[in-house]
């Protein structure tokens, strides 16, 4: 198996935790008995897949107590159902739910047909247009309809909840195919069930890093993912932006990504060298990180006033670097709380082309706290709600505007006050 070190969220196929673990073991269900037996290919495969990814927790997890987990007796509950599965659903469920009861939102498993999705995220290919999130109710919530998409010409909105897709649960492992009709089974905010037929239609993948300088004295970076290319562009941004114009870090629906950008990022507004957080590894080895200065062309971090924009998607790197910009006292951070999903994970690939992910290291900032399970607490409470987004209305945008206004005519008063 091969693997790749980042810092990497995966929301999207998480289903969350909830009782004790050792009382979730107890209560894993194994009674239900696929209707027709393997081939003797797929239950090869699903040994080597759920035996694989066994052994990877076992030796691998950053924690080695596995959060008091009994492992064996999870792998006694879940092995059964995994190698009676006939399809990558029922296979990876299975995985799914044994990993879930580490409590641990990096933890997880993609279908083969979800990992070929993230690995062609950046390029051209067929999509519906709408980005999901699952809800702690286990529904999946569209949080956001793309412009120009198929969803958005059929009319689906941000806010409904997607209820079946051609009749059968959405998962990860359905695809999404280039000019084949599909029937969205989607309830509105009042409940009401709405069948829409939409076709899926090949698109560029969005911009993953934007910037906007409408606004007078200010400039948004909106960054989508922490990908690399992201210190590059953050610094030519930043060579372009004056001085006095303030800065707003949109990470919104942020996953994460690269842990060498989330380090950019910071090296763009703090000096290079400057604890940041610290690591510790399954041997308990602790490691400092320092910024390391790569922001791009920029010689130096800059100085303008920085605000970053966070909310309950914002997870991973997109949690880390307002953390540390918070406690540098660099940054004012607006939003909501973020998803406290912090530990650095690597990806494994596995061998049917589907991927695991595992946390490798935990992570507590320079300050001593530790982020998993609490998040990122703003400075300013603001939101964004569906409806807003229906209306292109967005309120914490807004706030975070009011706040550099409010602080810069804070610091003319008292300039004032001094003078006089």
């Amino acid at each position: 198996m091969s693997a790749r070190l980042c810092i990497l969220a995966v929301a999207a196929f998480v289903t969350g935790g909830g009782a004790p673990a050792v009382a979730r073991v107890q209560e894993a269900t194994v009674a239900s008995v696929a209707v027709e037996a393997p081939t003797t290919e797929r239950l090869a495969m699903n040994v080597r897949i759920f035996d694989g990814v066994w052994k990877e927790v076992r030796d691998r997890y950053y924690d080695p107590g596995l959060h008091g987990v009994d492992w064996d007796a999870a792998g006694e509950a879940w092995r059964p159902q995994a190698l009676a599965a006939t399809t990558d659903r029922a296979l990876y469920a299975a995985l799914r739910s044994m990993l879930r009861l580490l409590d641990d939102t990096h933890a997880n498993v993609m279908e083969p047909a979800a990992a070929r999705r993230q690995d062609a995220a950046r390029l051209s290919r067929a999509v519906m247009g709408v980005t999901l999130a699952l809800q702690d109710s286990g529904v999946w919530r569209i949080e956001q309809v793309r412009a120009g998409s198929p969803a958005e010409a059929a009319g689906v909105m941000p806010g409904w909840v997607l209820a079946d897709v051609d009749g059968e649960t959405w998962g990860p492992d359905l695809e999404v195919v280039d000019g084949r009709p599909t029937r969205l089974g989607l309830l509105d905010d009042a409940g009401v069930r709405r069948d829409i037929t939409l076709t899926p239609r090949v698109m560029e993948p969005p911009p993953l890093f934007i910037a906007d300088r409408t606004r007078p004295g200010v400039a948004v970076l909106t960054i989508a993912a922490f990908r690399p290319g992201l210190g590059a562009w953050m610094g030519e941004q930043l060579a372009a932006i004056p001085a006095d114009d303030a800065v707003i870090l949109d990470l919104r629906g942020n996953p994460g990504g690269h842990l060498a950008e989330a380090d950019a990022v910071l090296s763009c507004f703090l000096p290079r060298g400057r604890a940041w957080a610290t690591r510790t590894a399954r041997s308990g080895r602790h490691a400092v990180m320092r910024t390391s200065g790569g922001c791009g062309s920029l010689r130096r971090p800059a100085a303008n006033e920085v605000v970053v924009l966070v909310d309950a998607s914002s997870r991973s790197a997109a949690e880390l670097t307002p953390a540390a910009l918070q406690e540098a006292g660099r940054a004012l951070i607006v939003g909501r709380k973020t998803a406290g999903a912090v530990l650095i994970a690597q990806e494994t690939d596995l061998p049917d082309g589907g991927r695991m992910i595992l946390s490798r290291f935990d992570f507590i900032t320079i300050g001593g706290t530790r982020l998993e399970k609490q998040g990122v607490i703003p400075d300013l409470e603001a939101e964004t709600s569906p409806e807003d987004r229906r209306v292109q209305r967005d309120p914490a945008l807004d706030a975070a505007v009011e706040a550099v206004s409010a602080r810069r005519a804070a610091a003319a008063a008292l300039a004032a006050a001094k003078a006089a």
